[in-house]
């Protein structure tokens, strides 16, 4: 299984990772771009998740970040 990082920043959908090997490693950098995302100042909203082959989310990895205009 392969597992991927994706986000939805202000609107705007990105593919952050793919071609992921292992669960311990999406979970490495899943938390480094929801630490990165609740630091940037220009984000509004966003959502950072794992999905794996199927685009379903792993183990709940899925985080929305909000931040006040």
């Amino acid at each position: 299984m392969k597992y991927a990082i994706i986000e939805c920043v202000n609107g705007n959908y990105f593919v952050r990772a793919e071609g992921i090997t292992t669960v311990e490693a999406a979970k490495n950098q899943y938390h480094g771009r929801a630490q990165a995302l609740w630091n940037a100042s220009d984000v509004i909203t966003a959502y950072v998740a794992i999905v794996d082959e199927q685009l379903d989310v792993v183990e709940g990895y899925k985080e929305y970040i909000h931040h006040e205009a």
